[in-house]
């Protein structure tokens, strides 16, 4: 038998696991997993209506995001890392910042009982149970944010927690630079 087949199965693996291993390399050089690219960066937040989570019967639509710049925060109670942002959105809202938060596949009861036992940071919060404006939005999973101006477009996209260190490195240079762009 030539010894040669015997390296069929090593070289087969090799050339299956190099590109692999190059991109696992990639990632840790520099490149940040949680920059999502969304298509919907540079358009209108998607139409909709959806209920208030707190009001069933209440609708809001779509011209919630227009008027002024704000974040759209996508959470639920099954998301332990939205749990661990949420003390941060609070100090967010006293400081002045306009959010709107997305509660998400989610149970109404539960939500609401976490926002009357945690703080409410939200102007407005919707009851997206089924997903359908998530999945319009592109949502991988929660938590996500998005930055949106004030004729509704959608400028950025953030996947993961809001915490001190991106909310200063990245978001809040560009909210303050929407909500100055706003007011001229």
């Amino acid at each position: 038998m030539n010894k040669k087949i015997l390296f069929i199965p090593l070289a087969l693996f090799l050339a299956m696991t190099i590109p692999l291993l190059t991109q696992l390399f990639k990632n840790a050089e520099g490149d940040d997993p949680t920059k999502l690219e969304s298509v919907l960066v540079g358009k209108t937040v998607p139409v909709f209506k959806l209920e208030d989570l707190a009001e069933p019967g209440k609708f809001y639509d779509q011209s919630i995001f227009k008027g002024e710049p704000l974040l759209l925060n996508v959470w639920a109670t099954w998301c332990p890392t939205c749990y661990a942002e949420h003390q941060y959105l609070n100090e967010l809202a006293t400081r002045g910042v306009k959010i709107i938060g997305l509660n998400y596949k989610d149970e109404r009861n539960k939500a609401v009982g976490w926002l009357n036992d945690l703080g409410n940071p939200y102007l407005i919060s919707l009851f997206d149970g089924d997903g359908m404006l998530g999945l319009d939005l592109g949502v991988y999973g929660a938590p996500e944010t998005y930055l949106i101006d004030a004729d509704g477009v959608i400028r950025y996209r953030h996947v993961g927690d809001v915490n001190p260190r991106n909310w200063a490195e990245t978001l809040e240079p560009m909210y303050q630079k929407m909500v100055k762009g706003a007011a001229k």
